[in-house]
């Protein structure tokens, strides 16, 4: 499994996302989804997701909310943040995604277009209760039903070829490519020689035929 950045920063990178959400929402009076597309539309989110040091562990959940909305150009109050004993569902959220971007390396941006952050939201119960695992379980469920086809078939029909076109080009035999397509097989444990065949045919890296989920 590919992880969006190390290891090492991983808590820390939970923790600022978690507060960034909870500062958003109960002290700067921000609605979530319209606060978290913020934060991805002006590229924090990317900074976030690719791994930048100073933007996993070199800014607070309270800084990463101020630089959203510096690069955003809304006009705000700058106001004392309050930190309360019991963690919110909005807390919960940002720290259960975080993990869930790391584990997957999918951007914040597609993992939202396939499950809306208020339903990442409502998934607080039971899963704030369970260990993460299920909870990224439960999110790979969703993603695969919000996103049936696989990346190999989406490339193919973006260039306009049949499955048998496609395996004349490339050299990978139909039935191999029907497989990966239909998920009987694991693409991502595919011959190194075949996906780079496919990846030369489509025009695309290897990674984009990687399957995150």
């Amino acid at each position: 499994m590919i992880h969006a950045y190390d290891k090492l920063y991983l808590e820390k990178a939970r923790t600022a996302l978690a507060r960034m959400l909870d500062f958003a929402v109960y002290d700067l009076h921000q609605e979530l989804a319209s606060f978290f597309d913020l934060f991805i539309s002006t590229g924090v989110a990317q900074l976030f997701e690719q791994g930048d040091i100073h933007t996993l562990v070199g800014k607070s959940g309270v800084e990463l909310a101020y630089e959203v909305l510096d690069r955003s150009g809304l006009a705000y109050q700058r106001v004392t943040p309050q930190y309360t004993i019991d963690r919110s569902e909005e807390y919960w959220t940002g720290w259960a995604l975080a993990y869930y971007q790391w584990e997957t390396a999918l951007s914040f941006a597609e993992i939202v277009r396939c499950v809306p952050i208020t339903d990442i939201q409502v998934m607080y119960n039971p899963y704030h209760e369970m260990d993460i695992r299920q909870f990224c379980d439960a999110m790979n469920d969703l993603m695969r039903k919000a996103k049936p086809e696989t990346n190999l078939k989406l490339l193919r029909q973006q260039n306009g070829l049949s499955q048998k076109e496609l395996a004349e080009i490339s050299g990978v035999p139909l039935r191999t490519l029907q497989q990966y397509e239909q998920r009987q097989k694991n693409i991502n444990k595919a011959q190194a020689e075949y996906l780079v065949l496919l990846s030369t045919a489509l025009n695309c890296s290897v990674e984009q035929l990687i399957e995150r989920i």
